[in-house]
């Protein structure tokens, strides 16, 4: 009986642990792509940060950049693998990694949330910014830049709008919205994708008048049915018609705001 409660809970876990490798759209040694782990000086927040930048390994021309910014569980191969995804669209990709204070990405889900509390807050703010600082200015990028975050990195999707110029184009999924004070700041163009049985963050009373009020180019994507986290396709609770989608808009607000002059 033990023995039998041991396994049926060891299935249960293993159902609900991310499943990053039959999950994987784009290997990580694929040819089309030319990947590594670059550092980058974020002398107001860490001090130095890292993440992982893919690129086409071959492109004409100068390609837009994009910033891909993680779940509170550090850059983990999911993230990566959605780095790899935007780069097949060319565009030069960086995921930076708010754990590499703290070593990195520690391999282990529930030891990587448990990590972000021994961050230092304002600090982690800043390590975002540093990265797209450094972003701007990479060789073959074509000086636009926009942003897609999930969860925690949805909101500092947002907080990253609220810092012109830094993107022309900002997509945060299922993030708390920005202060309402920072709203008139953003002038990058906005897809907000929101789950619709989210009500922690969707208790944004406010957000969209404020968006309004401000001019801010925006439009809201809240597929029904969905929860929190419906994009990670490494997880139970992703929807894949409703993620595809809101990876299409999420392209082709990148397609109008950082290809096109």
């Amino acid at each position: 009986m033990l023995r039998g409660g041991a396994s049926g809970a060891a299935g249960l876990l293993a159902a609900l642990s991310p499943q990053f490798a039959a999950a994987r759209q784009v290997k990580p040694d694929d040819k089309r792509l030319s990947a590594r782990y670059a550092g980058y000086a974020s002398p107001r927040g860490h001090g130095t940060g890292r993440g992982c930048r893919v690129r086409p390994a071959e492109a004409a021309g100068p390609l837009p950049t994009a910033l891909v910014i993680h779940e509170n569980r550090g850059l983990n191969p999911h993230i990566e693998d959605v780095a790899r995804r935007l780069a097949l669209e060319n565009y030069i990709a960086f995921a930076p990694d708010a754990l590499f204070p703290l070593g990195g990405y520690p391999g282990d889900e529930d030891r990587a949330r448990a990590g972000f509390a021994r961050l230092d807050p304002a600090k982690t703010r800043q390590d975002p910014l540093a990265a797209a600082d450094m972003l701007r200015g990479v060789d073959g990028g074509n000086g636009r830049m926009g942003a897609v975050g999930f969860c925690w990195g949805g909101a500092m999707t947002s907080f990253l709008a609220t810092r012109p110029p830094d993107l022309r184009a900002a997509a945060p999924f299922y993030g708390p919205a920005p202060a309402a004070e920072d709203v008139p700041k953003i002038e990058a163009g906005l897809l907000a994708v929101l789950a619709e049985n989210d009500e922690r963050v969707n208790a944004r009373p406010g957000y969209e008048q404020a968006l309004k009020q401000a001019g801010v180019r925006y439009a809201l994507y809240p597929p029904p049915g969905t929860e929190h986290g419906f994009h990670n396709d490494t997880m139970p609770r992703c929807d894949a018609d409703a993620a595809k989608e809101a990876w299409r808009r999420t392209l082709a607000l990148f397609e109008r705001t950082l290809r096109r002059a």
